[in-house]
Protein backbone atom coordinates (compact mmCIF):
# COMPACT_ATOMS: atom_id res chain seq x y z
CA UNK A 1 0.00 0.00 0.00
CA UNK A 2 1.16 3.52 -0.75
CA UNK A 3 2.18 5.65 2.24
CA UNK A 4 0.59 9.11 2.31
CA UNK A 5 3.10 11.63 3.66
CA UNK A 6 1.57 14.59 5.49
CA UNK A 7 4.13 17.11 4.29
CA UNK A 8 4.67 20.07 1.99
CA UNK A 9 4.86 20.20 -1.80
CA UNK A 10 6.35 23.31 -3.39
CA UNK A 11 4.90 24.49 -5.68
CA UNK A 12 1.64 22.89 -4.65
CA UNK A 13 -0.58 20.81 -6.90
CA UNK A 14 -3.26 23.45 -7.37
CA UNK A 15 -0.60 26.04 -8.19
CA UNK A 16 0.84 23.82 -10.91
CA UNK A 17 -2.61 22.96 -12.27
CA UNK A 18 -3.67 26.60 -12.43
CA UNK A 19 -1.00 27.14 -15.10
CA UNK A 20 -1.48 23.79 -16.84
CA UNK A 21 -5.28 23.54 -17.08
CA UNK A 22 -5.82 26.46 -19.51
CA UNK A 23 -3.55 24.68 -22.03
CA UNK A 24 -5.95 21.68 -22.24
CA UNK A 25 -8.58 21.29 -24.95
CA UNK A 26 -11.10 20.06 -22.37
CA UNK A 27 -10.76 23.10 -20.10
CA UNK A 28 -13.97 25.14 -20.15
CA UNK A 29 -12.30 28.43 -19.28
CA UNK A 30 -13.99 31.71 -18.47
CA UNK A 31 -11.16 33.86 -19.80
CA UNK A 32 -10.08 34.62 -16.24
CA UNK A 33 -7.34 32.85 -14.27
CA UNK A 34 -8.55 29.57 -12.74
CA UNK A 35 -9.70 29.63 -9.11
CA UNK A 36 -9.10 26.06 -8.06
CA UNK A 37 -10.07 24.02 -5.02
CA UNK A 38 -9.99 20.32 -4.24
CA UNK A 39 -13.37 18.66 -4.68
CA UNK A 40 -12.57 14.96 -4.20
CA UNK A 41 -10.50 12.13 -5.53
CA UNK A 42 -8.88 8.80 -4.75
CA UNK A 43 -5.65 6.88 -5.33
CA UNK A 44 -4.45 3.62 -6.81
CA UNK A 45 -1.37 1.71 -5.71
CA UNK A 46 1.59 1.00 -7.97
CA UNK A 47 2.42 -2.69 -7.32
CA UNK A 48 6.12 -1.84 -7.62
CA UNK A 49 5.81 0.94 -5.06
CA UNK A 50 7.67 3.45 -7.22
CA UNK A 51 5.00 5.72 -8.72
CA UNK A 52 2.37 7.71 -6.85
CA UNK A 53 -1.05 7.58 -8.54
CA UNK A 54 -3.76 10.09 -7.66
CA UNK A 55 -7.08 10.97 -9.28
CA UNK A 56 -7.75 14.58 -8.30
CA UNK A 57 -11.18 16.14 -8.69
CA UNK A 58 -10.84 19.92 -8.76
CA UNK A 59 -13.40 22.70 -8.95
CA UNK A 60 -12.82 25.94 -10.84
CA UNK A 61 -14.87 28.89 -9.56
CA UNK A 62 -13.58 31.48 -12.03
CA UNK A 63 -16.71 31.36 -14.19
CA UNK A 64 -20.35 32.20 -13.57
CA UNK A 65 -20.96 28.54 -12.67
CA UNK A 66 -18.28 26.33 -11.12
CA UNK A 67 -16.72 23.71 -13.40
CA UNK A 68 -15.41 20.39 -12.08
CA UNK A 69 -12.52 18.47 -13.65
CA UNK A 70 -10.83 15.12 -13.18
CA UNK A 71 -7.04 15.21 -13.34
CA UNK A 72 -5.24 11.85 -12.98
CA UNK A 73 -1.70 12.52 -11.79
CA UNK A 74 1.40 10.41 -11.33
CA UNK A 75 4.35 11.35 -9.12
CA UNK A 76 7.81 10.09 -10.02
CA UNK A 77 11.33 10.41 -8.67
CA UNK A 78 12.71 11.14 -12.15
CA UNK A 79 11.55 12.03 -15.66
CA UNK A 80 9.39 9.55 -17.55
CA UNK A 81 10.96 8.74 -20.91
CA UNK A 82 9.06 9.95 -24.00
CA UNK A 83 6.36 11.64 -21.90
CA UNK A 84 7.27 15.29 -22.25
CA UNK A 85 3.77 16.09 -23.54
CA UNK A 86 2.32 14.78 -20.29
CA UNK A 87 4.52 16.72 -17.86
CA UNK A 88 2.48 19.00 -15.60
CA UNK A 89 5.54 20.27 -13.74
CA UNK A 90 8.09 19.51 -11.04
CA UNK A 91 7.76 20.10 -7.32
CA UNK A 92 9.80 19.65 -4.15
CA UNK A 93 8.30 17.10 -1.77
CA UNK A 94 9.14 17.59 1.90
CA UNK A 95 10.05 13.91 2.39
CA UNK A 96 10.76 12.44 -1.05
CA UNK A 97 12.58 15.39 -2.64
CA UNK A 98 12.16 16.44 -6.24
CA UNK A 99 9.11 14.94 -7.93
CA UNK A 100 8.12 14.93 -11.59
CA UNK A 101 4.33 15.24 -11.88
CA UNK A 102 2.61 13.92 -15.00
CA UNK A 103 -0.85 13.87 -16.50
CA UNK A 104 -1.43 10.22 -15.71
CA UNK A 105 -3.08 9.44 -19.03
CA UNK A 106 0.47 9.52 -20.46
CA UNK A 107 1.90 7.21 -17.78
CA UNK A 108 1.88 3.43 -18.45
CA UNK A 109 1.83 2.66 -14.73
CA UNK A 110 -1.44 4.53 -14.26
CA UNK A 111 -2.96 3.03 -17.43
CA UNK A 112 -2.09 -0.48 -16.21
CA UNK A 113 -3.74 0.15 -12.85
CA UNK A 114 -6.85 1.61 -14.47
CA UNK A 115 -7.26 -1.63 -16.41
CA UNK A 116 -6.58 -3.65 -13.26
CA UNK A 117 -9.26 -1.67 -11.42
CA UNK A 118 -11.80 -2.30 -14.19
CA UNK A 119 -10.94 -6.00 -14.05
CA UNK A 120 -11.52 -6.05 -10.29
CA UNK A 121 -7.83 -6.59 -9.53
CA UNK A 122 -6.98 -3.19 -8.02
CA UNK A 123 -8.90 -1.43 -5.26
CA UNK A 124 -9.40 2.35 -5.12
CA UNK A 125 -7.62 3.82 -2.11
CA UNK A 126 -8.46 6.83 0.03
CA UNK A 127 -6.96 10.06 -1.23
CA UNK A 128 -5.53 11.23 2.10
CA UNK A 129 -5.14 8.09 4.25
CA UNK A 130 -2.64 5.26 4.00
CA UNK A 131 -3.81 1.64 3.71
CA UNK A 132 -7.51 2.58 3.43
CA UNK A 133 -9.86 1.33 0.72
CA UNK A 134 -12.17 4.00 -0.73
CA UNK A 135 -15.59 2.36 -0.84
CA UNK A 136 -17.21 5.44 -2.40
CA UNK A 137 -15.58 4.67 -5.76
CA UNK A 138 -17.81 2.14 -7.52
CA UNK A 139 -16.44 -0.04 -10.31
CA UNK A 140 -18.68 -1.81 -12.82
CA UNK A 141 -16.01 -4.41 -13.50
CA UNK A 142 -15.57 -6.44 -16.66
CA UNK A 143 -13.52 -9.31 -18.03
CA UNK A 144 -10.84 -7.05 -19.46
CA UNK A 145 -7.48 -8.62 -20.15
CA UNK A 146 -4.74 -6.34 -21.38
CA UNK A 147 -1.25 -7.77 -21.50
CA UNK A 148 0.25 -4.73 -23.21
CA UNK A 149 -0.64 -1.47 -21.50
CA UNK A 150 1.66 0.74 -23.51
CA UNK A 151 -0.45 3.51 -24.99
CA UNK A 152 -0.74 3.62 -28.75
CA UNK A 153 -2.33 7.06 -28.52
CA UNK A 154 -3.59 9.63 -26.03
CA UNK A 155 -6.16 12.00 -27.54
CA UNK A 156 -7.64 14.96 -25.69
CA UNK A 157 -11.16 15.94 -26.74
CA UNK A 158 -13.57 18.68 -25.74
CA UNK A 159 -14.66 16.96 -22.51
CA UNK A 160 -12.54 13.81 -22.15
CA UNK A 161 -9.31 12.00 -22.97
CA UNK A 162 -9.18 8.71 -24.87
CA UNK A 163 -6.34 6.28 -24.19
CA UNK A 164 -5.92 3.51 -26.77
CA UNK A 165 -3.62 0.66 -25.77
CA UNK A 166 -1.77 -1.36 -28.38
CA UNK A 167 -3.87 -4.45 -27.73
CA UNK A 168 -7.21 -2.80 -28.35
CA UNK A 169 -8.52 -1.50 -25.01
CA UNK A 170 -9.85 2.07 -25.22
CA UNK A 171 -10.22 3.96 -21.96
CA UNK A 172 -12.19 7.19 -21.88
CA UNK A 173 -11.23 9.42 -18.95
CA UNK A 174 -13.92 12.01 -18.33
CA UNK A 175 -12.32 15.40 -17.71
CA UNK A 176 -15.22 17.88 -17.53
CA UNK A 177 -17.34 16.11 -14.93
CA UNK A 178 -21.13 16.00 -14.88
CA UNK A 179 -23.31 14.52 -12.15
CA UNK A 180 -25.42 12.46 -14.51
CA UNK A 181 -25.12 9.88 -17.26
CA UNK A 182 -25.38 6.11 -17.52
CA UNK A 183 -23.22 3.61 -19.33
CA UNK A 184 -23.66 0.00 -20.38
CA UNK A 185 -19.88 -0.30 -20.82
CA UNK A 186 -17.48 -1.12 -17.98
CA UNK A 187 -17.18 2.10 -16.01
CA UNK A 188 -16.23 3.79 -12.76
CA UNK A 189 -18.23 6.33 -10.78
CA UNK A 190 -16.91 8.53 -7.97
CA UNK A 191 -18.21 11.32 -5.72
CA UNK A 192 -17.17 14.95 -5.45
CA UNK A 193 -18.27 18.07 -3.62
CA UNK A 194 -19.33 21.24 -5.42
CA UNK A 195 -18.04 24.63 -4.16
CA UNK A 196 -21.41 25.35 -2.52
CA UNK A 197 -21.12 22.20 -0.43
CA UNK A 198 -23.42 19.89 -2.43
CA UNK A 199 -22.25 16.29 -2.71
CA UNK A 200 -22.74 14.57 -6.06
CA UNK A 201 -21.23 11.80 -8.17
CA UNK A 202 -20.88 10.76 -11.78
CA UNK A 203 -19.03 8.63 -14.31
CA UNK A 204 -15.29 9.30 -14.43
CA UNK A 205 -14.13 6.43 -16.66
CA UNK A 206 -15.51 4.07 -19.30
CA UNK A 207 -13.84 1.31 -21.29
CA UNK A 208 -14.42 -0.66 -24.44
CA UNK A 209 -12.56 -3.30 -26.42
Amino acid sequence: MAVIHQTSLSPGKLELLASWLPTRTWYHGSGRPPQLSKAGGFRLDDPAGEVGIEFMVIADSSGVEPAVYLVPLTYRGGPLENAEDGLVGTSLHGVLGQRWIYDGTHDPVLVAQLIAMLAGKAQPQAQNDSDTTDLSVIVAAADIVSQVVESASVIDGADSTDIATKDGVILRVERFLRSDGVSQSPHVTAPWRLPGGTDTRGIILTARM
